[in-house]
């Protein structure tokens, strides 16, 4: 996890990559978690996600609800699930991890 801004708004930013399932979400669920706990607004950079399931999906759902998340560039894999399941309609999305990070 990394902070962008020192200070009572910091950005944490959790970077995914690979693939995500039942199976393989803890590690990115705790990271996901633990930055929520501590920070008002956290991006998560998709740019490495190459495949992400609906464990996944949930996962970004509950910590939408406790934080501001933001999904840095997306790809089509994971914009395609966003997009099925009409997540993509509630979940705050931005092409760049630069653009997303932005306070």
């Amino acid at each position: 996890m990394e902070d962008t801004h020192k200070g009572h708004n910091a950005v944490a930013i959790v970077t995914a990559v690979g693939e995500y399932d039942a199976d393989t979400v803890g590690p990115i669920a705790e990271q996901l978690t633990a930055a929520a706990a501590t920070h008002h607004t956290v991006v998560l950079d998709a740019s490495a996600l190459t495949f992400a399931d609906s464990s996944f999906l949930n996962l970004l759902i509950r910590v939408h609800r406790t934080t501001a998340l933001r999904i840095a560039a997306p790809q089509s894999q994971l914009l395609r699930l966003l997009e099925i399941t009409g997540a993509d309609q509630v979940l705050d999305l931005h092409s760049t991890l630069n653009e997303a990070a932005r306070m």
